[in-house]
């Protein structure tokens, strides 16, 4: 497989204890999905794919650490993944952020997740522009020791805007072999092989609000729910 940054893996760290194989895969992908849209929803479903899990939970968040606010409710956000979770079997909304108090940490959400299924292998999906910024999270450690981070690269990134915090991360924890992953239960980072359109929450809600919006860039069903509540206007 061909990764965004060519690393050798020689010397690695590794972490995370040997896969039991009767272990349970998810996968779970977070955000604050203001609105939801087709890049969300087709990244997803060609990493899960790729992953070859069966259930995947869509996470919004109440208030990310890295945002100051969102232009929808948590209600209406919420309401707009679940449209989603009607139409498609493989997603789940997981709204424990939303009913959480106070700021969405992700290493809370999966320390949940890992006590509540405690046999289950977790692949944490993030972009690149999360992976560029992930030693900044709270208990970024942490989060190795419970998950796997699978990264949707977007196409025509700059390789340039790598850090020296991320390159070190990633002379540690990436993986470039899936099958080598999957052997453990925790502690990979993993590009995905797909590069998919590069479609953002921000600009859906600039088109919306000037008019231009297509109509593949968000499900027909969410665009209804947007226009009766006049959101992103």
């Amino acid at each position: 497989m061909n990764t965004p940054v060519s690393i050798d893996n020689t010397d690695k760290t590794s972490t995370g204890d040997h896969l039991n194989k009767h272990l349970k895969t998810i996968g779970i992908l977070g955000g604050t999905f203001d609105p939801i849209h087709n890049g969300h929803i087709d990244s997803a479903k060609q990493a899960a794919g790729w992953l070859g899990i069966e259930q995947l939970l869509l996470m919004p968040c109440h208030i990310a650490p890295h945002k100051d606010s969102t232009h929808a409710s948590s209600q209406q956000r919420a309401a707009m993944v679940q449209l989603v979770c009607n139409k498609e079997s493989l997603f789940k909304l997981d709204n424990r952020e939303l009913n959480s108090q106070g700021t969405s940490y992700t290493v809370k959400s999966l320390a949940e997740i890992k006590n509540q299924q405690p046999n289950t292998q977790i692949f944490f999906l993030i972009g690149m522009d999360s992976l560029l910024s992930f030693t900044s999270w709270f208990q970024w450690q942490e989060i190795l020791k419970l998950c796997h981070i699978v990264v949707n690269a977007r196409p025509g990134y700059d390789i340039n805007r790598i850090n020296g915090e991320t390159q070190a991360l990633l002379q540690q924890y990436q993986e470039d072999e899936l099958n080598q992953v999957k052997a453990r239960n925790s502690g990979c980072i993993i590009f995905t092989p797909n590069r998919l359109s590069d479609i953002s929450s921000t600009e859906i809600r600039h088109q919306i609000s000037n008019k231009t919006l297509k109509n593949d860039l968000i499900p027909a069903s969410v665009l209804d729910f947007i226009n009766k509540y006049q959101l992103y206007r």
